[in-house]
């Protein structure tokens, strides 16, 4: 029986081969190597805070974070029950090299020690890295557009004022300022929305980068919108101007009109902007009075105004002017009298025909005066106890005519008289 295991050794040794050639032949011939191509596969980054923990960011360079193609060879059995989702890619940095990159590691999470090959189209993920910075910036906000024709923009208020911004310093040191923008284009009403806070460097172009950490991403933006309206001044003049000199009536404007704006509910009683008595005070004048008026305390409550280059200081003039006279021709038959006692009768007679009578004030009132608007009496009351006479009796005396003219800022000057001749009736 030994000599027949030990005999025929080469034979044996053939057989056994030639048994595992065709055992391998057999095997790929059912289950032959075969390779899998999965494209755009993610790549898990492991222990970033050795970065981070030494105030440090990091931003990776030309999507290396991403492999296009990764290659796997397996059996086809194996290869036939894999997806890309059984693709592990990892960088971990605790393999981060000098040059700022991270080798990658490729691996199935099953059959993996069954794997023929495993290779990606990147081996290596690129890093920048650099020092953490953090600023802090006041939200502005920022109307676009065109309210409707008629409106204006009031108050524009945020819910939230400051953000705070992290990230690489050399992206941070390029932003400066933040705002949130709101579109008003057609709007009449009030407007409340929420929007987006956007990062800006000092050129006005928008910074988006990924790599920056935001206190707040959006704010409530609160637009108010008002109407428009132009109205006139006015202005009540205070005091009497010096002897010999009036006022013409004439208050003049630097700015004759302003524009205004407000809620519609509340400009639809405001006809006008009224500088009230005490402001302008003509009290001893004998020329023009000119004051610098700030409008802005006289506006109704809730009423600005609404004009870019207009801060609401207005200069206003009232007009003084010396008083002139005028010696206006009275026919006699005209004047009247008053307080004539019963069983009298009086007579003019001087002047004959006309009296002259005299009155002073503004060029331009005494201009326009005819005698018919002259009221002339002769007051004989008052003349009677002036002359200490308790009865009249007849005679011819000199009485003094009194001379009104309603409606004109006209006084008489000096004194006219005419020589009236009293007759008892029969």
């Amino acid at each position: 029986m030994k000599n027949k295991l030990t005999q025929n050794w080469g034979l044996k040794i053939a057989s056994f081969l030639s048994a595992a050639v065709l055992w391998l032949v057999v095997t790929n011939i059912n289950d032959p190597i075969m390779t899998y191509r999965a494209t755009d596969v993610p790549i898990t980054i492991k222990n970033a805070s050795m970065i981070t923990d030494r105030g440090q960011v990091y931003e990776v360079l030309d999507g290396t974070d991403v492999i296009d193609v990764v290659t796997v060879s397996a059996p086809r059995s194996i290869i036939d029950s894999l997806d890309k989702s059984n693709i592990v890619a990892v960088a971990d940095i605790s393999d981060l090299t000098s040059v700022d990159t991270v080798p990658v590691k490729l691996s199935t999470n099953k059959y993996n020690d069954k794997l023929d090959s495993i290779r990606g189209s990147i081996d290596s993920v690129r890093l920048s890295i650099e020092e953490k910075q953090s600023k802090s910036f006041p939200v502005k906000s920022v109307t676009t557009g065109e309210v409707r024709e008629g409106f204006m923009v009031g108050s524009v208020s945020t819910d939230q004022n400051l953000i705070r911004i992290s990230g690489p310093q050399s992206i941070i040191s390029q932003i400066s300022k933040a705002q949130a923008e709101v579109d008003i284009s057609g709007f009449s009403n009030d407007v409340s929305t929420d929007s987006e806070v956007r990062l800006y460097d000092e050129d006005g172009k928008e910074i988006t980068a990924e790599n920056i950490d935001k206190s707040i991403t959006k704010v409530r933006v609160s637009v108010e919108i008002l109407e428009r309206k132009v109205l006139p001044l006015t202005c009540e003049v205070t005091g009497i101007p010096e002897d010999g000199f009036q006022l013409t009536g004439e208050v003049t404007f630097s700015k004759a009109t302003v524009t205004v704006a407000g809620k519609s509910k509340t400009l639809e009683g405001v006809e006008a902007i009224a500088v009230p008595a005490g402001v302008l005070d003509v009290t001893g004048a004998s020329e023009d009075v000119t004051e610098l008026v700030d409008i802005t305390k006289y506006l109704p409550d809730g009423v600005v105004l609404a004009e870019s280059n207009f801060v609401g200081r207005v200069n206003v003039t009232a007009k003084v002017e010396a008083e002139r006279d005028r010696a206006v021709r009275i026919p006699v038959e005209r004047i009247r009298f008053d307080g004539l006692p019963e069983g009298f009768r009086a007579v003019i007679t001087e002047p004959a025909n006309e009296c002259s009578i005299t009155f002073s004030g503004l060029l331009a009132v005494l201009n326009e005066l005819t005698a018919e608007e002259v009221a002339a009496v002769v007051d004989m009351d008052a003349w009677m106890a002036d002359e200490d006479m308790d009865e009249l009796t007849e005679g011819s005396y000199w009485m003094p005519v009194t001379a009104t003219v309603e409606g004109r800022d006209l006084r008489q000057n000096g004194i006219s008289e005419v020589r009236v001749h009293i007759i008892a009736n029969e």
